[in-house]
């Protein structure tokens, strides 16, 4: 074997910590397809199946067993060790947030938020994969979530919206159609699947088949962007595309989205001297959007 999967590797011992695929995929801001496929490709390298489905989940085949006893200290020791080994600035605040969270909701609110603190520093980390604060020098996180993570606090920011989005130029060809007939357009599908939810709500009948599928947000709000199709998009994070035009709702009704998004964070961060200040801005930008 040459390089080491330590994503895959990542991806199999959070789910045989969690037992459960969906609630795994969720904690490392994952799609359970995309999880899936790194269990694949470990499962292919190693030559046996490493977990199976069970009652209550997943749970560990004897070989799974053995690679997880075998792999899930040391990684743990891995990210300590980076952890003791990375140097700290008391007057600087690490926040982790997916890239779309970044772009859409925080990056706009920040000169104000410096401006006011000239002295603290704001080390913002863009990533998909979520936070180990066991493992990642990191004081704080935002996610979208159920809001259950074991070993940190959650604190609620704001619900998410769903609502189906189009571009101009996609209107222009197929018109502004009435609201129990949007399921007669070219739809794509979104990463939940919630488009069964919307048609349950409000009337209409799904397709039987989407114009294309994306294992991401943002890259379904692109698409619709493009004029792919219709879009269920996530308000908050297509905010920036529906401001510069480039996305329009098709209607005013909206579906509260399965997850919220949560502000976490270790018990160890209470101790930082400039956490409550971020803390505190962060739950007053919130309040604008709740």
């Amino acid at each position: 074997m040459s390089r080491l999967p330590l994503d895959q590797i990542d991806a199999f011992v959070t789910a045989a910590r969690m037992k459960n695929l969906t609630r795994a995929a969720e904690a490392m801001h994952l799609t359970v397809s995309a999880l899936s496929h790194r269990m694949r490709l470990l499962e292919e390298r190693v030559g046996h199946k490493l977990l199976a489905r069970g009652p209550r989940g997943v749970e560990l085949t004897p070989e799974g067993q053995r690679l997880f006893d075998a792999v899930a200290t040391p990684l743990d020791a891995i990210g300590h060790a980076l952890q003791r080994m990375s140097a700290r600035n008391d007057h600087v605040i690490t926040l982790s947030l997916i890239p779309s969270m970044a772009t859409a909701w925080l990056v706009p609110r920040l000169p104000d938020f410096l401006a006011a603190n000239p002295e603290l520093g704001l080390n913002l980390q863009s990533s998909t994969h979520v936070v180990d604060f066991d493992r990642e020098p990191v004081d704080m996180a935002l996610r979208l979530g159920g809001g259950r993570w074991p070993g940190v606090r959650a604190e609620h920011l704001f619900h998410e919206w769903i609502q189906p989005v189009a571009s101009p130029a996609f209107l222009k060809r197929h018109g502004k159609p009435a609201l129990a007939r949007i399921g007669s357009l070219p739809l794509l599908g979104d990463p939940s699947d919630r488009w069964k939810e919307w048609f349950a709500e409000f009337g209409g009948e799904a397709p039987r088949r989407f114009v294309a599928q994306f294992d991401d947000t943002e890259t379904l709000h692109q698409a619709a962007a493009q004029g792919m199709g219709v879009a269920l998009a996530r308000l908050t994070l297509a905010e920036p595309l529906i401001k510069a035009g480039r996305l329009v709702p098709l209607t005013g009704k909206c579906l509260q989205a399965d997850f919220a998004h949560y502000l976490v964070y270790p018990e160890r961060s209470l101790a930082h001297p400039d956490f409550q200040t971020v803390r505190k801005w962060v739950l007053d930008q919130a309040r604008v959007d709740a």
